[in-house]
């Protein structure tokens, strides 16, 4: 990408325009090893070298970072009461003003995808993609066959007299509770607890494990985020292609 020295600086960070400008002046900006005093001056960030104070200076333009939500945190990038999902973010990552792409309720837990590139949200929540998203469920009836007959044909959410798409529901564990996973293709506000509610079952812990092709990282704790591999990434743009 080609853009002036002092905008790709001020977009990482380091100052403001004005400031790095005076840091130019002062010989604090090399270019390839040579000290450039003009902030104006067009570089290719693919290709040039950038150092400020003798730090090597990478542009980044997007941010993706994977996080284990945990229960009482909002998928928001601000709220008036209660802590939201960017609060846990390190002010490094942060300053990218990065949002959640869509939310998990505020007591689910488990992957939330966090970016600041538009485009890639829009098509991870577009309707028209249908991005495979699996939940690990505990419930607190039996979930039985006829259940999972029922989700594979759509459940109608009568409240706003809706018919979901099919949906996977797998059991791992019959009994009180069950356990089980559910695949989705939509994201319905409050969706999977509204599906097993129209089952005469409630739904009694949440957690979103995948979406489309990425998978909770189990190393991750409650609370703690890390940012995707280039490899996660590349996986992930050809599955929304």
């Amino acid at each position: 990408m080609k853009l002036r020295i002092d905008k790709m600086l001020s977009n990482i960070g380091v100052g403001s325009r004005k400031e790095i400008k005076q840091f130019a002046k002062n010989g604090l900006i090399k270019i390839n090893d040579v000290v450039v005093k003009d902030s104006s001056k067009i570089i290719d960030t693919d290709i040039d070298v950038v150092k400020y104070n003798g730090e090597t200076m990478k542009y980044v333009q997007h941010i993706y970072l994977m996080m284990n939500k945990p229960q009482g945190v909002v998928s928001a990038t601000e709220d008036n009461y209660d802590k939201t999902v960017i609060d846990l973010l390190y002010d490094e990552d942060s300053f990218y003003e990065p949002f959640p792409v869509g939310r998990l309720d505020k007591d689910t837990e488990g992957l939330l995808l966090i970016t600041n590139d538009g485009q890639l949200a829009h098509d991870l929540l577009s309707p028209k993609k249908h991005v495979d998203k699996t939940y690990y469920v505990e419930a607190a009836e039996e979930v039985t066959e006829e259940d999972i007959k029922t989700f594979e044909k759509g459940i109608l959410l009568t409240e706003e007299n809706y018919t979901t798409l099919p949906a996977k529901l797998e059991v791992i564990e019959s009994g009180y509770p069950s356990k089980c996973y559910v695949t989705i293709r939509e994201g319905k506000f409050h969706q999977v607890k509204r599906m097993f509610i129209a089952i005469n079952n409630e739904v009694t812990y949440l957690k979103r494990v995948s979406m489309g092709p990425i998978k909770l990282d189990d190393k991750l704790k409650l609370g703690e985020y890390r940012h995707l591999t280039e490899e996660e990434l590349e996986i992930l743009k050809n599955h929304t292609k």
